[in-house]
This record gives C-alpha cells, sequence and structure tokens, in this order.
C-alpha cells in the first residue's frame, strides 16, 4: 500500500452511453475500488457506484451526482465529508400502489438492517410523466413533463430537515422491445441512464444538495441468457437501496466564493475539505472525453488518464486537442493512479525511453533546449499544451 499523500481523482463513466464497463448497474464497481486503492482518494458519480440492490461502501470514495461533479472540477464547488446525511426520499405519484409500498418497504429495511438516516418520504403532488428518446448517437435520453412537481417535493423535503435526496420516478416500459433484449444481452445502451440523469441534475442544481435516482420498474421475466452485467438490476424489487447507501454519506456541496477565492481555498483545505484545486487525475472512457468536468481540468493541466472503454461516443482526445496518458484497461489507469501518486514520472515506465533533445546555448531568449520544456506534465507534455 502506498505511504503516499492521496491523490484526489475524478472517475469519470458518462451515463447513458453503452461504455463497455459502467455500462450497467454497478459493473464499474471492481474498478472504481481498484482506483481508489491506487489513488487514496476518489470522487465518482452514482453512475460508477450504483449496483441496483449491491453497493459497496469505501471510504475513500466520495459519491457525487453528476452535475455537482462538474462543478467541482471546474472549481466552483468544495466537498465537506460528512458522517451521515439525513436522506428525504420522493416517491413519484404515477408510481402504483403496490409497487409504491414495494419501496416504502426497502426504506424501512434499510432504516431497519443498515441504521440509515431516512425520512421523510414524500408522494409528488402530481405524475412526473418520464418519457424516454435517444439521441442520433445511439446514447439515451429523456425529459421530465412535470419537472415543477419534482422541485416542489424537493422543496419539501430541505425545508423539512433532508440534508440529500433520493428520487424514485414511474419509468415507461416495453419489455418486449429489441433495445431492452440486446442490453440485458450484453450489447445495448441503458436505456433508462440519460433519463436519470436528466432527473438528478435538475435537483442537485436548483437545491445545492446530494441527490440521486432510482427507477420505479416492474420486474421482468427471468432470462436464462442474461449477461451477467445486467444481473444486478434483475435481483431486487427495487433499485433504490444503492442510492440511499451512496447518498447515506455523499458529501456537502459548499459553493466557492469567487470573490475570494484564496481565503475560501485555505479555509475548505485547513477543514479537511476536498477542494478542487487538489484534483491530481482524471480517468475517464479514451471516446467519451466531451464532458465539461474533463475539458475544465484540462484546461488546468491536470493528468488525464484515458481508458480504453468503448461506447457509442467518439469524442477522444485527438478530436479536442487534448494531451492525455492511455491506459489499455482499468487496472493499467490504476498503475499510471499508483506512479503520479509517488512522483514517478509515467513516460519513465514506456519503452523505448526517448532522450532528452540536444543541449542548445541559450540566446537571451526563451531555452528552446531547456530539458523542462517538455518534462513539466507526466505524460511528457507542457501544461500548456493542455490549455
Amino acid at each position: 500500500m502506498s505511504t503516499a499523500e492521496p491523490l484526489l481523482t475524478l472517475m469519470l463513466i458518462p451515463t447513458g452511453i453503452g461504455c463497455q464497463v459502467g455500462g450497467y448497474a454497478g459493473d464499474a464497481l471492481p474498478a472504481a475500488r481498484l482506483l481508489a486503492a491506487a489513488s487514496g482518494c476518489l470522487v465518482t458519480h452514482p453512475n460508477v457506484m450504483n449496483g441496483a440492490s449491491l453497493y459497496w461502501r469505501d471510504s475513500r470514495i466520495h459519491y457525487v451526482e453528476g452535475a455537482a461533479l462538474d462543478r467541482f472540477a471546474a472549481g466552483e464547488l468544495a466537498l465537506r465529508p460528512v458522517r451521515s446525511q439525513r436522506v428525504g426520499v420522493v416517491l413519484d405519484a404515477g408510481i402504483e400502489a403496490d409497487l409504491r409500498l414495494r419501496h416504502l418497504q426497502l426504506i424501512e429495511a434499510c432504516r431497519a438492517t443498515l441504521g440509515l438516516d431516512l425520512g421523510p418520504v414524500l408522494l409528488t403532488d402530481a405524475p412526473l410523466e418520464v418519457t424516454l428518446e435517444q439521441g442520433p448517437s445511439g446514447s439515451s435520453w429523456g425529459r421530465l413533463q412535470r419537472p415543477d412537481a419534482l422541485l416542489r417535493a424537493g422543496e419539501r423535503l430541505r425545508d423539512a430537515g433532508a440534508t440529500a435526496i433520493a428520487v424514485v420516478a414511474r419509468f415507461p416500459e416495453d419489455p418486449a422491445s429489441e433495445a431492452l433484449a440486446a442490453y440485458r444481452s450484453g450489447c445495448g445502451v441503458d436505456a433508462l441512464a440519460g433519463a436519470e440523469a436528466v432527473i438528478s441534475h435538475l435537483l442537485t442544481d436548483a437545491l445545492q444538495l446530494p441527490c440521486a435516482h432510482a427507477p420505479a420498474l416492474r420486474a421482468l421475466p427471468l432470462d436464462p441468457r442474461l449477461d451477467p452485467r445486467a444481473a444486478a438490476e434483475e435481483i431486487g424489487h427495487t433499485f433504490l437501496p444503492c442510492v440511499l447507501v451512496g447518498l447515506s454519506q455523499a458529501p456537502d456541496l459548499v459553493p466557492i466564493d469567487a470573490g475570494a477565492r484564496a481565503s475560501s481555498t485555505a479555509h475548505a483545505l485547513a477543514s479537511g475539505w476536498l477542494h478542487p484545486s487538489r484534483i491530481g487525475a482524471v480517468v475517464a472512457p479514451h471516446t467519451a472525453l466531451g464532458g465539461s468536468a474533463v475539458l475544465a481540468t484540462a484546461e488546468r493541466g491536470i493528468p488525464l488518464i484515458a481508458v480504453h472503454n468503448p461506447g457509442v461516443l467518439e469524442v477522444d482526445a485527438a478530436a479536442l486537442g487534448l494531451t492525455a496518458l492511455s491506459a489499455a484497461s482499468y487496472s493499467e489507469a490504476a498503475g499510471l493512479l499508483l506512479a503520479l501518486r509517488e512522483g514517478i514520472h509515467p513516460g519513465a515506465l514506456s519503452r523505448p525511453l526517448l532522450p532528452l533533445p540536444p543541449l542548445q546555448a541559450w540566446d537571451g531568449g526563451e531555452r528552446a533546449g531547456d530539458p523542462r520544456a517538455g518534462a513539466g506534465h507526466p505524460d511528457g507534455e507542457t501544461a500548456a499544451q493542455l490549455r
């Protein structure tokens, strides 16, 4: 185990784009656990951590909703670790009575068996009416016909003392669809994920509280050919357990005062908060690098590790003019994180090891042969080349 200081790392796997790792409920958890062990401090989002009825708690992993994670990466938020959150739950009025009862029983089970601080539980004053869509790339998307009902419920829970909010919305179903069959067999895109992101982003942005979503769905018929990655979504009556566990210790979202960044940074660091100035690396799929968190950190010269993890997008480092360290797997990405954490230049681990440029005489201006010109960044490029 490394004795070096933790390297605050962002692990990003965009939802609804069919990544081979992270395209299903919780199938990126093993990779997250490995990256947390290598870095000592991992900030990631519910898409990585949510395994439906399955979950994993690790003090080195911080559960942050995607919109809040983007703001953290942009330097607009600090994250304040907490012992526990009081998680309020919004249930969509469109959920049928028997399915609603299953979710209420699950909430009581998490109180009784896991000791979570849960409640109040609130029914929206109108059905949320979720619809599912698909983008031109094949990624999933969706709409919420009654965002006003969701926001009113969230505000009431906040005013009643909830410090984090879980949402359960009734999602449309088509058990006989070809898209669902493809997904269950391991070769499709999660049709629900894009709409889930819309719901959690809306609530997080409006309330500035940790939020996450779980869909309400009927159980599917048993399928003996089920892909192992899809199994977590089929073994329980609800998808809510992982959301409640994740939110129960999700960090508080603390806005950074743009007019007093120096003092707020010093206070955050002295208080043991996670501050964006301490981000040491970002790990993301190699063809999904167009998100705001990747671009914001790249502008600051933070090392980017692009992991081979195909999905339906084709937005790679070359297309964006970014410089990235390439990793063939999350195992290799963990090795690169460990190297960065220990202060080992990743380039020293590859062969051939190219010599430094020839030494040149200083002409009074920029020293073209200064070896620091190509060695200031872990991948052998200058930080300026990432801007």
